[in-house]
């Protein structure tokens, strides 16, 4: 395996990303890839990536503008549209080098980025298969039921004082990704959950240096007005593999199964890891490890020798 730096332009901004490339001679497919909430490139994602180039796949991840190694203010604003931008960008760049091919691409998200690449997904022709790992899916109904319904009423509240404080100053107000608060009144955190909390931490000491544990509270109200599940239905014959977690109640597992449900295709597939909660895939090596096989699988189905039109209808005749 080779791995380069790679940057290219997203909205006016610089975004860094790695590009990890397999033995042997081009152009190979590839698999872009980008994280959730709060991620760096260097966050879990470069295990998942060394399946794929396990399996002759080059994978392509990047820093979101305004995160990690990328350009842009201000920082920690995590904006969903800009960062489905970023991924139809890398797609582009992607595109372009010459040891991959175009015709094959590939995307794979998780949490926050798993809800992006069902809209990328739906919304990108050159996005061959796409591999959604434990995606947020309806923000405004997640929080809702993170936080309970008196937290909330408070969370808006708090989310309505920013934005009046924004528009007097233009300054942007952060808050904490995660954590528990001490008491009804303290201040808010966008996941209030000391096991993303701990799992974060451990994670920036071990691999991550440039994770930062807050966001822009910008950053919440986009993801309260933030919802994948109207692009399923525009996943028309799509190979799309959804991995959920029995015991997940962060991103909730109903709500991602009802989207799954509503993806027209006949080429889906629906991976349910039992005994296994949002976290459990980033503090899990094992759970981790099967999810990444599954996505792997997947996309040797799906992105190795993919049919000429004429062979599908010879197929499906």
């Amino acid at each position: 395996m080779t791995q380069r730096e790679i940057e290219f332009l997203s909205g006016g901004e610089t975004v860094r990303g790695d590009l990890l490339l397999p033995e042997g001679e081009g152009p190979f497919p590839v698999v872009v890839m980008a994280g959730g909430w709060c991620y760096v490139k260097e966050l879990r994602q470069p295990q998942y990536a060394a399946e794929f180039v396990r399996r002759g796949f080059a994978a392509l991840i990047f820093d979101y503008r305004r995160m990690g190694a990328s350009d842009g203010e201000p920082r920690q604003h995590i904006d969903p549209w800009d960062q489905i931008e970023d991924y139809k960008n890398a797609i582009t760049f992607a595109a372009g080098l010459p040891e991959i091919d175009a015709n094959r691409i590939g995307i794979w998200g998780i949490s926050y980025s798993g809800g992006h690449v069902l809209i990328v997904g739906a919304t990108d022709p050159r996005v061959k298969a796409v591999v959604s790992n434990v995606p947020v899916i309806d923000g405004y109904e997640t929080m809702w039921r993170m936080h309970g319904t008196d937290r909330f009423r408070k969370l808006k509240a708090f989310v309505a004082e920013d934005r009046a404080k924004r528009t007097e100053t233009g300054e942007y107000g952060y808050m904490a990704m995660s954590g528990v608060p001490a008491g009804p009144d303290d201040r808010f955190s966008v996941w209030p959950d000391d096991d993303v909390l701990a799992v974060f931490n451990e994670l920036k000491a071990t691999q991550a240096p440039r994770h930062e544990h807050r966001n822009t509270i910008a950053s919440l109200e986009r993801l309260m007005e933030y919802n994948a599940a109207p692009y399923a239905p525009r996943l028309l014959d799509k190979p799309v593999m959804m991995i959920v977690a029995d015991q997940d109640d962060i991103t909730m597992w109903d709500q991602e199964i009802a989207a799954y449900d509503a993806i027209p295709s006949s080429r889906k597939e629906l991976v349910v890891l039992p005994a296994t909660d949002h976290m459990t895939l980033y503090s899990n090596v094992t759970a981790l490890d099967y999810a990444a096989r599954a996505a792997g699988s997947w996309f040797d189905r799906h992105l190795k020798e993919l049919p000429t039109v004429a062979n599908q209808i010879v197929k499906y005749a």
